[in-house]
Protein backbone atom coordinates (compact mmCIF):
# COMPACT_ATOMS: atom_id res chain seq x y z
CA UNK A 1 0.00 0.00 0.00
CA UNK A 2 1.45 3.50 -1.06
CA UNK A 3 1.99 6.06 1.63
CA UNK A 4 1.42 9.64 0.65
CA UNK A 5 2.78 10.85 4.05
CA UNK A 6 5.44 13.10 2.27
CA UNK A 7 3.82 13.64 -0.90
CA UNK A 8 2.26 16.84 -0.32
CA UNK A 9 0.40 18.93 2.58
CA UNK A 10 -2.28 18.46 0.47
CA UNK A 11 -2.37 14.86 1.04
CA UNK A 12 -2.99 15.34 4.93
CA UNK A 13 -6.56 15.11 6.31
CA UNK A 14 -8.17 18.01 7.82
CA UNK A 15 -7.22 19.00 11.84
CA UNK A 16 -9.82 18.29 14.34
CA UNK A 17 -10.03 22.02 14.94
CA UNK A 18 -11.41 23.17 11.31
CA UNK A 19 -13.93 20.14 11.10
CA UNK A 20 -15.35 20.85 14.56
CA UNK A 21 -15.49 24.13 13.51
CA UNK A 22 -17.51 23.02 10.35
CA UNK A 23 -19.95 20.68 12.88
CA UNK A 24 -20.56 23.77 14.49
CA UNK A 25 -21.86 26.18 11.73
CA UNK A 26 -23.74 22.97 9.92
CA UNK A 27 -26.46 23.97 12.27
CA UNK A 28 -30.15 25.94 11.53
CA UNK A 29 -30.00 28.35 8.74
CA UNK A 30 -27.99 31.33 7.47
CA UNK A 31 -27.93 33.61 4.67
CA UNK A 32 -25.98 33.02 1.71
CA UNK A 33 -23.34 33.93 -0.76
CA UNK A 34 -20.76 35.09 2.60
CA UNK A 35 -23.79 37.65 3.93
CA UNK A 36 -24.11 35.27 7.13
CA UNK A 37 -22.26 35.43 10.87
CA UNK A 38 -20.15 32.48 10.23
CA UNK A 39 -18.31 34.56 6.77
CA UNK A 40 -18.05 37.45 9.20
CA UNK A 41 -16.37 36.05 12.22
CA UNK A 42 -13.92 34.38 10.19
CA UNK A 43 -13.20 37.74 8.75
CA UNK A 44 -12.85 39.36 11.55
CA UNK A 45 -10.63 36.48 12.94
CA UNK A 46 -8.19 37.42 10.27
CA UNK A 47 -8.22 41.03 10.60
CA UNK A 48 -6.91 40.04 14.16
CA UNK A 49 -4.15 37.36 12.71
CA UNK A 50 -2.86 40.28 10.31
CA UNK A 51 -3.83 43.34 12.19
CA UNK A 52 -5.03 45.02 9.20
CA UNK A 53 -8.30 46.54 8.41
CA UNK A 54 -9.20 44.46 4.68
CA UNK A 55 -11.59 43.31 3.10
CA UNK A 56 -11.69 39.27 2.80
CA UNK A 57 -13.41 36.49 0.47
CA UNK A 58 -13.28 32.82 1.33
CA UNK A 59 -13.31 30.80 -2.14
CA UNK A 60 -12.44 27.30 -2.68
CA UNK A 61 -8.60 26.49 -4.23
CA UNK A 62 -5.22 28.34 -4.36
CA UNK A 63 -5.89 28.30 -8.07
CA UNK A 64 -8.65 30.40 -8.04
CA UNK A 65 -7.89 32.54 -5.47
CA UNK A 66 -4.24 33.70 -6.87
CA UNK A 67 -5.96 33.82 -10.55
CA UNK A 68 -8.61 36.14 -9.50
CA UNK A 69 -6.61 38.15 -7.16
CA UNK A 70 -4.37 38.55 -10.56
CA UNK A 71 -7.30 39.56 -12.87
CA UNK A 72 -8.15 41.91 -10.30
CA UNK A 73 -5.10 43.63 -10.59
CA UNK A 74 -3.94 43.49 -14.13
CA UNK A 75 -5.38 44.48 -17.54
CA UNK A 76 -5.56 41.91 -20.42
CA UNK A 77 -2.40 44.01 -21.82
CA UNK A 78 -0.67 43.67 -18.84
CA UNK A 79 1.78 40.82 -16.86
CA UNK A 80 2.40 39.58 -13.56
CA UNK A 81 6.08 39.41 -12.70
CA UNK A 82 6.97 36.26 -10.37
CA UNK A 83 9.25 33.64 -9.51
CA UNK A 84 10.28 31.23 -12.71
CA UNK A 85 9.39 28.31 -10.30
CA UNK A 86 5.65 30.34 -8.71
CA UNK A 87 2.72 28.39 -8.42
CA UNK A 88 1.11 31.00 -11.10
CA UNK A 89 3.67 29.73 -13.48
CA UNK A 90 4.11 26.57 -13.06
CA UNK A 91 1.05 24.68 -11.34
CA UNK A 92 -2.13 26.75 -12.19
CA UNK A 93 -2.73 25.59 -15.99
CA UNK A 94 -2.68 29.26 -17.44
CA UNK A 95 -5.88 30.53 -14.98
CA UNK A 96 -4.21 33.51 -14.24
CA UNK A 97 -3.89 34.29 -18.10
CA UNK A 98 -7.74 32.79 -18.30
CA UNK A 99 -9.48 34.58 -15.57
CA UNK A 100 -7.15 37.78 -16.65
CA UNK A 101 -8.70 37.26 -20.50
CA UNK A 102 -5.04 37.27 -21.33
CA UNK A 103 -2.97 38.80 -18.92
CA UNK A 104 0.79 37.58 -19.06
CA UNK A 105 3.49 35.81 -16.86
CA UNK A 106 7.07 37.10 -16.46
CA UNK A 107 9.31 34.68 -14.97
CA UNK A 108 12.25 35.53 -13.09
CA UNK A 109 15.39 33.84 -11.30
CA UNK A 110 16.11 33.22 -7.60
CA UNK A 111 17.63 30.60 -5.34
CA UNK A 112 15.21 28.83 -3.69
CA UNK A 113 12.16 30.22 -4.95
CA UNK A 114 13.19 33.85 -3.77
CA UNK A 115 13.49 36.63 -6.26
CA UNK A 116 16.90 37.81 -7.18
CA UNK A 117 16.33 41.80 -6.14
CA UNK A 118 18.64 42.37 -9.48
CA UNK A 119 16.67 40.38 -11.94
CA UNK A 120 13.78 42.25 -10.53
CA UNK A 121 15.68 45.49 -10.77
CA UNK A 122 16.02 44.54 -14.51
CA UNK A 123 12.94 43.68 -15.40
CA UNK A 124 11.31 47.00 -14.07
CA UNK A 125 13.75 48.44 -15.92
CA UNK A 126 12.48 47.65 -19.14
CA UNK A 127 10.83 49.87 -21.14
CA UNK A 128 7.42 49.98 -22.05
CA UNK A 129 6.57 49.03 -25.75
CA UNK A 130 3.44 48.05 -27.48
CA UNK A 131 4.43 44.86 -28.62
CA UNK A 132 5.03 42.85 -25.18
CA UNK A 133 3.11 42.63 -22.00
CA UNK A 134 4.29 45.49 -19.53
CA UNK A 135 4.43 44.44 -15.72
CA UNK A 136 1.81 45.75 -13.41
CA UNK A 137 1.82 43.40 -10.58
CA UNK A 138 4.65 41.71 -8.77
CA UNK A 139 3.50 38.38 -6.83
CA UNK A 140 5.39 36.96 -4.27
CA UNK A 141 5.15 33.66 -2.53
CA UNK A 142 5.90 33.37 1.36
CA UNK A 143 7.03 30.22 1.95
CA UNK A 144 8.31 29.87 -1.49
CA UNK A 145 7.60 26.35 -3.02
CA UNK A 146 11.29 24.83 -2.04
CA UNK A 147 10.29 26.07 1.67
CA UNK A 148 12.22 29.30 2.34
CA UNK A 149 11.12 31.94 4.05
CA UNK A 150 11.41 35.57 2.86
CA UNK A 151 11.91 37.93 6.11
CA UNK A 152 9.69 41.08 6.35
CA UNK A 153 13.08 43.26 5.10
CA UNK A 154 13.64 41.14 2.11
CA UNK A 155 9.85 41.31 1.11
CA UNK A 156 10.16 45.17 1.54
CA UNK A 157 13.07 45.79 -0.95
CA UNK A 158 11.02 43.45 -3.52
CA UNK A 159 8.09 45.31 -3.10
CA UNK A 160 9.54 48.89 -2.36
CA UNK A 161 10.93 48.74 -5.99
CA UNK A 162 8.08 47.59 -7.22
CA UNK A 163 5.79 50.32 -5.60
CA UNK A 164 7.96 52.85 -7.07
CA UNK A 165 7.46 51.42 -10.87
CA UNK A 166 3.35 51.48 -9.69
CA UNK A 167 2.77 48.20 -9.88
CA UNK A 168 1.06 46.35 -7.24
CA UNK A 169 1.42 43.55 -4.54
CA UNK A 170 0.25 40.24 -4.73
CA UNK A 171 1.32 37.35 -2.06
CA UNK A 172 0.83 34.16 -1.99
CA UNK A 173 0.68 32.57 1.17
CA UNK A 174 -0.70 28.97 0.27
CA UNK A 175 2.00 28.31 3.15
CA UNK A 176 1.89 31.54 5.23
CA UNK A 177 1.34 29.42 8.41
CA UNK A 178 4.90 27.44 7.55
CA UNK A 179 5.99 31.39 6.95
CA UNK A 180 4.69 32.29 10.03
CA UNK A 181 5.60 29.53 12.42
CA UNK A 182 9.34 29.92 11.29
CA UNK A 183 9.10 33.40 12.28
CA UNK A 184 7.58 35.72 9.93
CA UNK A 185 5.62 38.47 11.39
CA UNK A 186 2.39 38.15 9.83
CA UNK A 187 1.18 42.08 11.05
CA UNK A 188 4.17 43.19 8.78
CA UNK A 189 2.65 42.36 5.66
CA UNK A 190 0.26 45.26 5.71
CA UNK A 191 3.36 47.88 5.95
CA UNK A 192 4.79 46.32 2.59
CA UNK A 193 2.06 47.59 0.41
CA UNK A 194 0.78 44.32 -0.43
CA UNK A 195 -2.91 44.55 -2.22
CA UNK A 196 -3.77 41.40 -2.36
CA UNK A 197 -2.67 38.37 0.26
CA UNK A 198 -3.87 35.18 -0.62
CA UNK A 199 -3.56 33.03 3.01
CA UNK A 200 -3.30 29.36 2.13
CA UNK A 201 -6.21 27.24 4.67
CA UNK A 202 -5.66 23.64 2.90
CA UNK A 203 -2.05 23.13 3.09
CA UNK A 204 -2.59 24.24 6.54
CA UNK A 205 -4.64 21.71 7.30
CA UNK A 206 -8.57 22.60 6.60
CA UNK A 207 -10.70 21.38 3.98
CA UNK A 208 -10.54 23.00 0.79
CA UNK A 209 -10.60 26.67 1.29
CA UNK A 210 -8.56 29.52 0.88
CA UNK A 211 -8.91 33.17 2.09
CA UNK A 212 -8.46 36.25 -0.21
CA UNK A 213 -7.23 39.44 1.66
CA UNK A 214 -7.96 42.88 -0.14
CA UNK A 215 -5.59 45.32 1.74
CA UNK A 216 -6.47 47.76 -0.96
CA UNK A 217 -10.58 48.06 -0.28
CA UNK A 218 -10.95 49.90 -3.33
CA UNK A 219 -10.70 46.58 -4.96
CA UNK A 220 -13.52 44.61 -3.13
CA UNK A 221 -16.05 46.80 -5.43
CA UNK A 222 -17.82 44.43 -7.74
CA UNK A 223 -14.97 41.71 -6.34
CA UNK A 224 -17.95 39.46 -5.51
CA UNK A 225 -19.28 39.60 -8.77
CA UNK A 226 -15.91 38.77 -10.10
CA UNK A 227 -15.80 36.07 -8.16
CA UNK A 228 -19.42 35.20 -9.26
CA UNK A 229 -18.26 34.51 -12.63
CA UNK A 230 -15.79 32.18 -11.53
CA UNK A 231 -17.54 30.31 -9.90
CA UNK A 232 -16.20 31.27 -6.67
CA UNK A 233 -18.87 32.56 -4.97
CA UNK A 234 -21.02 29.73 -3.08
CA UNK A 235 -24.24 29.97 -1.74
CA UNK A 236 -23.46 27.91 1.33
CA UNK A 237 -20.57 29.96 1.53
CA UNK A 238 -19.83 29.44 5.52
CA UNK A 239 -18.21 26.30 4.87
CA UNK A 240 -15.79 28.18 3.44
CA UNK A 241 -15.07 30.12 6.15
CA UNK A 242 -16.16 28.29 9.30
CA UNK A 243 -12.57 26.21 9.06
CA UNK A 244 -10.40 28.90 9.30
CA UNK A 245 -12.16 29.93 12.87
CA UNK A 246 -11.38 26.35 14.22
CA UNK A 247 -7.80 26.69 12.97
CA UNK A 248 -6.86 30.77 14.35
CA UNK A 249 -9.63 30.92 17.36
CA UNK A 250 -7.09 28.84 19.45
CA UNK A 251 -4.10 29.27 17.81
CA UNK A 252 -4.10 25.97 15.54
CA UNK A 253 -3.32 27.54 12.73
CA UNK A 254 0.14 28.48 14.09
CA UNK A 255 0.79 25.77 16.41
CA UNK A 256 0.09 22.65 13.49
CA UNK A 257 2.32 24.66 11.26
CA UNK A 258 4.97 24.73 13.78
CA UNK A 259 4.45 21.21 14.38
CA UNK A 260 4.82 20.43 10.34
CA UNK A 261 8.38 22.69 10.45
CA UNK A 262 9.60 20.75 13.10
CA UNK A 263 8.81 17.15 11.43
CA UNK A 264 10.81 18.89 8.48
CA UNK A 265 13.73 19.24 11.08
CA UNK A 266 13.55 15.92 11.96
CA UNK A 267 13.94 14.41 8.24
CA UNK A 268 16.50 16.31 7.63
CA UNK A 269 18.61 15.22 10.47
CA UNK A 270 17.99 11.77 9.66
CA UNK A 271 18.28 12.49 5.83
CA UNK A 272 20.87 9.91 4.26
CA UNK A 273 20.94 11.93 0.67
CA UNK A 274 22.36 15.49 0.24
CA UNK A 275 19.83 18.12 0.80
CA UNK A 276 19.61 20.66 -1.78
CA UNK A 277 17.74 23.59 0.09
CA UNK A 278 18.02 24.90 3.38
CA UNK A 279 15.36 23.20 5.58
CA UNK A 280 13.24 26.55 6.54
CA UNK A 281 9.82 25.53 6.38
CA UNK A 282 8.10 22.30 6.38
CA UNK A 283 9.94 20.63 3.04
CA UNK A 284 12.88 18.89 2.54
CA UNK A 285 14.65 18.59 -0.67
CA UNK A 286 17.09 16.18 -1.96
CA UNK A 287 19.86 14.91 -4.58
CA UNK A 288 18.20 11.78 -5.34
CA UNK A 289 18.61 9.81 -8.80
CA UNK A 290 15.65 8.01 -10.58
CA UNK A 291 16.49 4.56 -9.42
CA UNK A 292 16.75 5.11 -6.20
CA UNK A 293 13.21 7.07 -6.18
CA UNK A 294 11.91 3.94 -8.23
CA UNK A 295 12.98 1.59 -4.79
CA UNK A 296 11.58 3.82 -2.47
CA UNK A 297 8.30 3.97 -4.32
CA UNK A 298 8.55 0.34 -4.53
CA UNK A 299 8.98 0.10 -0.91
CA UNK A 300 5.41 2.12 -0.56
CA UNK A 301 6.83 5.40 0.33
CA UNK A 302 5.41 8.69 -2.70
CA UNK A 303 7.57 11.50 -3.59
CA UNK A 304 7.58 13.58 -6.02
CA UNK A 305 10.17 15.21 -8.70
CA UNK A 306 10.61 18.54 -8.39
CA UNK A 307 11.08 21.17 -11.04
CA UNK A 308 14.88 21.50 -10.00
CA UNK A 309 15.48 18.20 -10.22
CA UNK A 310 15.25 17.27 -6.52
CA UNK A 311 12.95 15.16 -4.56
CA UNK A 312 10.67 16.48 -2.24
CA UNK A 313 9.21 15.70 0.74
CA UNK A 314 6.47 17.25 2.67
CA UNK A 315 5.62 17.20 6.17
CA UNK A 316 2.12 18.46 7.75
CA UNK A 317 0.02 19.34 10.65
CA UNK A 318 -0.67 15.05 10.41
CA UNK A 319 2.77 14.16 9.91
CA UNK A 320 4.10 12.17 12.98
CA UNK A 321 7.70 11.44 14.12
CA UNK A 322 7.28 7.46 13.88
CA UNK A 323 5.91 8.10 9.94
CA UNK A 324 9.68 10.41 9.74
CA UNK A 325 11.59 7.97 11.63
CA UNK A 326 10.15 4.77 9.76
CA UNK A 327 10.42 6.95 5.81
CA UNK A 328 14.18 7.58 7.36
CA UNK A 329 14.55 3.77 8.08
CA UNK A 330 13.55 3.41 4.45
CA UNK A 331 15.22 6.14 2.95
CA UNK A 332 19.02 4.32 4.43
CA UNK A 333 17.82 0.86 2.68
CA UNK A 334 17.93 2.26 -0.58
CA UNK A 335 20.80 4.93 0.00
Amino acid sequence: MARYDFASDNAAPAAPEAMQAMVAANSGFASGYGTDEVTARAADLLRELLDADAEVRFVGSGTAANAISLAALCKPFEAVLAHEHAHICTDETGAPGFFGQGLGLIPLPGASGRIEAAALGGALAQPDVSYRQSPAALSLTNATEYGAVYSVEDLATLAAAAKAKQLSIHLDGARLANAAAAGFDLKAIKGLGADILVVGGTKAGMPPTEAVVLFDRALARRFDARLKQAGQLPSKARYFAAPFIGMLEGGAFLRHAAHANAMARRLAEQMPFPIRHEVESNAVFVEMDEPTLARLHAGGWFAYRFLDGSVRFMCSWATTADAVDSLCEALVRIA
